[in-house]
């Protein structure tokens, strides 16, 4: 007697990015207001990063109200219902509970269904993870539907005190529906990781660490609250490691996600990098010879570092702006704490 088969699984030939919508909190944070916590200056910050302003979250805020917000205007655009997603994906570090993931709250609110919904943690290269995930369950007919998410409140996170990281994390969500497509519209995801240089970007202490046993369990303390120097974890990076690292290796990746989409540079509608540092951005359009005639995001100018939600953000305001087009081809990288990075070329909404 042979042994049965399982019957294969087929889905869309191909898929897309079908809509991408974003949120940015009320509260604009300008470098002026970042002085009263450093000794700095508002020329030197715009100098070592490009930001001039970022978003900060209030408190209703939250990680689950952005993300909805965000992921009713990708579905609005997509032209599809919530009902039809077959798959919810968050990305962020910035959910401070170990459990439920929150993307069970999202699909939830947003009408999913019974839709499977789970969190990543792959900091700034998030949505490139999710992006990758989705495609997959697209064209392998687990889900005709799947919302990625990208969102942050890096304002938790972030300790006022320090010099080196206080002015550049912002708040926000972006997300997209990825769907099937009769052509080719997310290329193969270039992504990878390198564990060798975990601790350039980390979170100082890990909660139990920070807070003790007994706070773990009884809950935290009134007094140890977000931005706190010594009282509540925060980001520490190192900035110089970092920016070598992103500068001559994400370069090279970026090429290979290029080459891989049989693509040249000059064939780009839009460059999308994760929005992390304005000089990183700069060293990567030289290292790939990118022609002045592609319009390079640069959305850090205004929002600031927004780890998983920054890639989607900037899309979307290219897309709002003019600067790009739907239809165009774009490059999309991200990369960070892992350390871990992902490329891709996408067709834009």
């Amino acid at each position: 007697m042979s042994t049965p088969r399982i019957r294969p699984t087929t889905g869309a030939a191909y898929s897309r990015i079908l809509g991408v919508g974003g949120y940015r909190p009320v509260r604009v944070i300008p470098n002026a207001e970042v002085l009263n916590w450093i000794e700095s200056s508002d020329e030197w910050i715009r100098s070592r990063s490009g930001i001039a302003e970022r978003r900060w979250a209030g408190q209703d805020e939250t990680v689950a109200e952005m993300s909805v917000q965000a992921a009713g205007k990708a579905i609005a655009q997509s032209g599809i219902t919530a009902g039809q997603i077959g798959g919810v994906i968050v990305a962020t570090v910035s959910h401070l509970k170990q459990t439920p993931a929150i993307a069970t709250e999202i699909a939830e609110r947003l009408g999913c269904g019974t839709a499977p919904a789970f969190d990543i943690s792959a900091a700034c290269a998030g949505f490139g993870y999710g992006l990758g995930l989705a495609d997959g369950m697209v064209r392998g007919g687990s889900a005709e539907y799947v919302l990625v998410i990208g969102v942050e409140r890096l304002s938790d996170l972030t300790d006022t005190s320090d010099r080196s990281t206080a002015f550049i994390f912002g708040d926000g969500a972006g997300a997209a529906i990825v769907g099937p497509s009769d052509t080719p519209g997310i290329s193969k995801v270039i992504w990878g990781s390198d564990g060798s240089q975990k601790d350039v970007i980390s979170q100082t202490e890990a909660w139990d660490t920070a807070f003790g046993k007994e706070d773990a369990v009884n809950g935290l303390a009134d007094d140890r609250l977000p931005g706190q120097a010594g009282k509540w974890p925060a980001l520490r990076m190192e900035g110089q490691s970092v920016f070598r690292w992103a500068v001559w290796e994400m370069a090279k990746v970026a090429q290979q996600a290029l080459d891989a989409a049989g693509i040249t540079a000059d064939q780009l509608g839009a460059f999308i990098p994760h929005q992390a540092n304005m000089r990183i951005t700069d060293a990567m359009i030289k290292a790939l010879k990118l022609p002045a005639s592609v319009p390079v995001a640069r959305d850090i100018a205004e929002t600031g570092n927004t780890s998983a939600a920054s890639i989607p953000l900037a899309m979307e305001r290219m897309l709002e702006s003019g600067e790009a087009r739907s239809g165009d081809l774009a490059l999309i990288i991200g990369f960070g704490a892992g350390l871990v990075y992902a490329a891709a070329v996408v067709t834009l909404p």
